[in-house]
């Protein structure tokens, strides 16, 4: 079982010491990965007709390939997780060059969890388009593994022209696993399809029960099941306790979840060392690495 940390990045501040800190300690206390969410772009509230979405242009993002490669160089074990990158709004080939490189650098310690995203101010901005999302980030994990495994690529469809090309160096892992999120009937379905794991938006296995027996359904239609794939819950310090948590990861693991990460943000922290006090606790507490 691998327990690891979502990195607190709305709240932790731009510190690289305590950047360093962070990742020191999480590998230190035994915890497996780190897990980061993913924005380039956030929105101003007060813009004409007006915005209504979780994060805005005042809530901080560090780009997880930049953060990854830095926390690599300053561990050895630890092991790294997009949770997730908004593959769609991203150009395929770029994609594939960064996660290649992480990957080189980390020693194999990537996982790419991706999705298709919720704010189309941030593809607008990036030039692709919100509408095509889904059916654009299914060409997209077809293309980004043959990037990964093959030296020479010749690929012609509707969102990608690539004429005997490829990256160069290939990647430690090949192909990197790509691990999907989000928690809509499609989405389950691509899991069922095209994912090495999922990454459940539910708290616990008794509210992902539904999706759970759905997604065992796609599941049988490719001649796949559960175990087939892996699955990483996020659990949450917040209103837990020792005897919660431990629960949560039984009834999960029951469920096939050999992979958690745990978020420490929503607890009203003002301060870097609270996380990683909490972080601690929790270790200590519910044996992280055993």
């Amino acid at each position: 079982m691998q327990i690891g940390a979502v990195f607190p990045q709305t709240e932790f501040g731009n510190d690289p010491g305590a950047l360093r800190e962070y990742a020191q300690t999480v590998e230190a206390l035994g915890y497996s990965h780190v897990l980061a969410y993913d924005h380039v772009l956030g929105a101003n509230p007060d813009r004409p007709g007006g915005w209504s979405g979780p994060y805005t242009d005042r809530t901080p993002f560090h780009e997880p390939f930049v953060l990854f490669s830095y926390m690599a160089a300053l561990t050895t074990r630890l092991h790294f997780i997009t949770g997730i990158l908004i593959l769609p709004q991203r150009q395929t080939a770029l994609v594939a060059k960064q996660a290649a490189s992480l990957d080189v650098v980390a020693g194999g310690r990537f996982r790419l969890g991706i999705g298709v995203g919720w704010n189309a101010v941030e593809y607008e901005a990036l030039g692709e388009d919100f509408t095509t999302r889904g059916r654009r980030s299914e060409a997209q994990i077809a293309l980004l593994r043959r990037l990964w495994t093959e030296p020479l690529v010749t690929v012609h469809d509707e969102w990608h022209d690539i004429s005997d090309a490829g990256i160069n160096p290939l990647p430690v892992q090949q192909p990197i696993p790509i691990w999907l999120g989000g928690h809509a009937d499609v989405v389950l379905s691509r899991v069922a399809r095209l994912g090495d794991g999922w990454l459940p938006n539910y708290r616990t296995a008794e509210e992902a029960a539904p999706a759970l027996a759905a997604l065992d359904g796609y599941l049988a239609q490719h001649s796949r099941t559960r175990a087939d794939i892996g699955l990483e819950p996020r659990l949450h310090y917040q209103g837990g306790t020792p005897q919660t948590w431990q629960q949560t990861i039984d009834s999960w693991h029951a469920a096939g979840a050999d992979y958690f990460s745990l978020n420490t943000m929503g607890c009203g922290f003002t301060a870097p060392a609270q996380h990683l006090r909490a972080l601690q606790h929790f270790a200590e507490t519910v044996g992280v690495g055993a």
